[in-house]
């Protein structure tokens, strides 16, 4: 079975993925195990006492960001998982890609430009550098 993970960051753009996951799933012999994974950006430094509070921040904002993705998903009656991390967002997908043994990447393109994407990268960019499975990219 394919295993495709389609990281979600909650806007409409990331929705674009998933909804050429499910135009697609008519093209495998079997669904493929799909995992979505928000990552939450953490706070700098660490202060004491507020982990709690942080933790709970990161899993709120997490379950708003898969809110639309899940409910696609939910539409279409495909099974999926979903998770919600926090770290750096191409470095934790990738971490995510070989922790779980996945086979592909299916993820969208915020569309910044060239010289946004120069200057700050993105991290669509990245993943596509650091991946050792296929990723698509849609725009």
């Amino acid at each position: 079975m394919l295993k495709i993970l389609v990281p979600v960051d909650g806007s409409k753009n990331c929705l674009g993925a998933v909804e050429l996951l499910i135009r697609q799933n008519t093209l495998y012999k079997e669904s493929p195990e799909i995992h979505l994974l928000n990552v939450q950006h953490p706070f700098p430094g660490t202060v004491r006492g507020v982990r709690e509070e942080a933790e709970k921040f990161h899993r709120e904002e997490g379950v708003k960001a898969l809110v639309a993705a899940r409910k696609l998903l939910d539409d279409a009656g495909m099974k999926y998982q979903h998770h919600i991390s926090v770290g750096e967002a191409a470095e934790t997908i990738i971490q995510y890609v070989r922790e779980k043994k996945l086979d592909e990447v299916v993820m969208c393109t915020r569309g910044m430009g060239a010289v946004a994407n120069m200057l700050m990268g993105s991290v669509a960019n990245k993943v596509l550098h650091l991946a050792d499975v296929p990723v698509v990219l849609v725009k």
